[in-house]
């Protein structure tokens, strides 16, 4: 095995475990500490992994984001599900605004369903998934690639936005807790604050186990959105105390397979 293939299964492995120690990697592909440490390392410094104390992940925290790979493969049924629901906030002829999360990825493939549309994105992999489709107008956002989220980010991002306007922001976020959205990057959270000035309506997908929970930085109060997206099973006492405390929440079933 070349020392190329060997750091792609690394990354394929971890991605899919989520997180793995070092001594298990050692033992799976049959190589020194000191080989698997430095796969690690290269692979960090491309941000595909990130390295811990004895082990190595592709998971979030309450700081760092998980790998947008990862992301996608997560709760992916339910996010198919809160995408084909935040169509029914589209009108053909609009400007739609969508950012960088794997959560609003999964409405792009939709969204020539409903064209004519202007579409703007951050996002590597929705202007992927849309380039070339019929009636769809990209105007794609600038910015440093930023290879854990797939994405553009950063100052000439940000400084974009004020001179764009859509008629409605499909966007995500990492956590929410007390009635507030939370992201755990610092440049993340100004650019979907941005968005979210720059866009006439303003729709929140959110994955409902990411209620409850929190990351570092405040992103906004959920009722300075139009409408916030999330799955059928969020508890009822959840769902009831936010409905309470004026956030315009949607339950959205997902199909069970």
């Amino acid at each position: 095995m070349t020392p190329e293939s060997r750091r792609e299964e690394i990354a394929a492995y971890v991605l899919q475990q989520g997180e793995a120690r070092i001594d298990d990697l050692v033992q799976r592909f049959g190589v020194s500490r000191m080989t698997i440490h430095r796969h690690i390392d290269q692979l960090a410094q491309a941000g595909l992994l990130r390295k811990l104390h004895g082990a190595v992940s592709a998971l979030p925290s309450g700081v760092y984001e998980s790998l947008f790979r990862y992301r996608q493969t997560v709760a992916s049924a339910e996010k198919s599900a809160l995408a084909r629901a935040a169509l029914r906030f589209i009108e053909p002829g609009q400007v739609v605004m969508i950012d960088d999360s794997s959560t609003t990825h999964a409405l792009a493939p939709l969204l020539p369903q409903i064209a004519p549309l202007t579409v703007i994105t951050n996002s590597l992999a929705s202007i992927q998934s849309l380039t070339g489709a019929d009636d769809i107008t990209l105007i794609c956002l600038g910015g440093q690639f930023h290879p854990t989220y797939n994405a553009f980010i950063g100052h000439l991002c940000e400084t974009a936005l004020p001179n764009l306007r859509a008629n409605v922001l499909i966007c995500s976020a990492s956590a929410a807790q007390n009635g507030t959205a939370y992201i755990q990057d610092a440049q993340v959270t100004r650019v979907k604050q941005a968005m979210m000035a720059a866009a006439n309506m303003r729709i929140l997908l959110l994955n409902h186990e990411k209620f409850g929970r929190s990351a570092l930085h405040a992103l906004s109060p959920l009722t300075a959105f139009d409408a916030v997206l999330t799955g059928a099973t969020l508890p009822a006492a959840e769902a009831s105390a936010l409905k309470a405390a004026g956030v315009r929440l949607h339950l959205i079933e997902t199909d069970t397979p």
